[in-house]
């Protein structure tokens, strides 16, 4: 299995089932990069205004941050709005993505070490659970699940082993993942907030 990301990468971009109501959780990354884009060019600005003690440079400075302060504070309440949206989407994507592990799982080299690699970082299994491993050609050619749904055992993962291992999947630690770091963002945007 190979260490990087770029079949989880390759998946995500083939993925053409999100829909369009949550646009604004995939553009939120091009926000912070504007963001810091701004942010930068305010530093220099404001750094050459007060060198040169230039008043339009200065100006145009106190202009940028109060710009900047009222994009953060959208931001921040957009994050804390989109956070139940986040686990909306992945209701969404559940079929589609335990249809695409039983078809793929095992076929499609892309899909599978996108999953081992997800299901290794997160230490979860499947989707829901090993049972989204079922009928997959892995398990139809091999009768065993993958190592992830039975931890701590040295010997093959088969049914029973999964079974009684009970390991979360991947949709209950994702959405665990994304309202711990959501509320911890949305800390911070504020923090940042009450400081400018």
């Amino acid at each position: 299995m190979k260490k990087n990301g770029k079949p989880l990468l390759e998946a995500l971009e083939n993925s053409k089932e999100i829909p369009r109501d949550f646009a604004p959780l995939f553009n939120a990354t091009y926000l912070l990069i504007a963001i810091g884009t701004v942010l930068a060019f305010m530093g220099f600005l404001g750094c050459c205004g007060a060198c040169c003690e230039n008043k339009c440079m200065l100006m145009i400075f106190f202009i940028i941050i109060f710009v900047v302060f009222v994009a953060e504070v959208v931001a921040a309440v957009l994050l804390l709005l989109y956070q139940s949206k986040a686990e909306e989407l992945l209701n969404k994507l559940r079929r589609t993505v335990v249809q695409n592990i039983k078809q793929n799982y095992g076929k499609n080299d892309i899909i599978t070490e996108a999953w081992n690699e997800t299901m290794s970082l997160m230490k979860c299994c499947g989707y829901n659970n090993y049972t989204d491993f079922k009928y997959s050609p892995y398990v139809n050619n091999t009768s065993l699940y993958p190592e992830y749904c039975c931890p701590e055992t040295e010997d093959v993962c088969n049914l029973e082993k999964a079974n009684s291992k009970k390991v979360t999947g991947c949709f209950d630690t994702l959405v665990k993942w994304v309202k711990s770091n959501s509320s911890l963002l949305g800390g911070v945007a504020v923090c940042v907030i009450a400081i400018e």
